[in-house]
Parts: C-alpha cells; sequence; structure tokens
C-alpha cells in the first residue's frame, strides 16, 4: 500500500557571471591566435577590453569567417572574427556594451549569463523533499497509518529562463491570434536571474488500517 506525495520548491537565482559574444569585421585575413594581434580592428578591441580590466586570459577567438565578394580567396578578402568575451564582475557589463559599440567594426551578438545552477538544484531538491517528508507524516497521521519507507521517488528540475526569440515568437503567435501585428523587437535580452522549479514525487509505503 502507497500514497504519493507530490511537493515542489521553487528559488530564483541570479547569474554569477557572462560571456559576451562579438563579431569583429576586419580588412585582413589572420588565422589563428595571431589574429588577436595582427587583425587591426581585433588588437584594437582587445587593447580596449585590456585596458579597462579584462584579463588577456577572458578574451578567446572562437572562429574566423573568411569573405570574398568574387567567390575566390584574395589578398584583399576581408574576414570576420568571432570573440568570445568573459565577464566576471556583472556591475562592468553596461561599461562593456559601451567599450564593444563604440569599436566601428565590432558588433555585439548576445550575451549568455553563466547562473550557480549545480548548487540552485541542490538547495531546491533539499527543500522539496523536507517538505514532502512533513506533508507525509501529516497526511498517514489523518488515515491512521504509519509510513514504513520509500517505494519510488521522482525528481524533474525546470529553469524558468526563456530565451528572447523563443519569447518573441510567442508573443507573436499570441498577437497574430487576436488579429494584431505584433512589432519587430529589435532588443537584446539583459535579464541575469532566472527562477528554478524543482519538484518531486514521492510515493510513501504504508501500514494498514
Amino acid at each position: 500500500d502507497t500514497i504519493k506525495i507530490s511537493t515542489s520548491h521553487k528559488e530564483e537565482i541570479s547569474a554569477t557571471h557572462a560571456d559576451l559574444y562579438v563579431t569583429v569585421k576586419g580588412a585582413s585575413v589572420v588565422s589563428g591566435n595571431e589574429a588577436m594581434k595582427k587583425a587591426r580592428e581585433v588588437s584594437q578591441l582587445v587593447d580596449e577590453l585590456t585596458r579597462f580590466g579584462i584579463p588577456a586570459e577572458n578574451i578567446h577567438l572562437q572562429g574566423v569567417r573568411v569573405e570574398t565578394s568574387s567567390g575566390a580567396l584574395l589578398k584583399s578578402s576581408s574576414a570576420s572574427y568571432r570573440l568570445r568575451v568573459r565577464c566576471e564582475a556583472l556591475d562592468q557589463i553596461a561599461e562593456l556594451l559601451d567599450i564593444i559599440t563604440s569599436q566601428k567594426n565590432a558588433a555585439l551578438e548576445r550575451i549568455d549569463w553563466k547562473y550557480p545552477d549545480e548548487e540552485a538544484n541542490e538547495r531546491g531538491l533539499e527543500a522539496a523533499l523536507a517538505k514532502a517528508k512533513v506533508k507525509a507524516e501529516k497526511v498517514a497521521a489523518s488515515l491512521g497509518v504509519k509510513l514504513l519507507g520509500v517505494y519510488d521517488l521522482i525528481e524533474n528540475i525546470m529553469d524558468q529562463e526563456m530565451s528572447m526569440p523563443a519569447y518573441f515568437a510567442q508573443t507573436a503567435a499570441k498577437t497574430r491570434g487576436a488579429g494584431l501585428m505584433a512589432e519587430p523587437n529589435l532588443g537584446m535580452d539583459v535579464q541575469h536571474s532566472k527562477m528554478i522549479h524543482v519538484n518531486v514525487d514521492i510515493w510513501y509505503r504504508i501500514s494498514e488500517f
């Protein structure tokens, strides 16, 4: 014989750091780490970031895309350099955005916020299990039975953060359904907190009535 107990715990957590993804248009093609110094447009941005206080090891070249107008690789071909900039102090985000956008050939593509998910998930699970135990004891006492042990347990962890493209697609679908025209959104998500939901279903073995 079993009883099923369902509980949940919700907690909002804040980002601890962020990765900024930047594309820099360069007039020359340089591959490898040499691009950080020899590609003029890239080195200008890197110099500005390091002067601001971003450690050089927090600036990574992720890829180089060669751009040609004729389909053939020429000496005059240009390139797009993809950089990832790690920001450890989130209060610097606004100033970093100013530095990046002040560069003529640089564009911020997106911000990837980083959260302490593992710690939050563990806290949420412990809290949900504690609630389940208290609730099970109350239910058992009301039914006049004893809890003998746990038969089965299922946990489900979700975070409520929704990417902005998904959010705007959802919003556009709703407005179209209402006969309204959704305005295009050209902004960028600067949210740096999200909600963690931990749900548990526990089946307790119980004694007979």
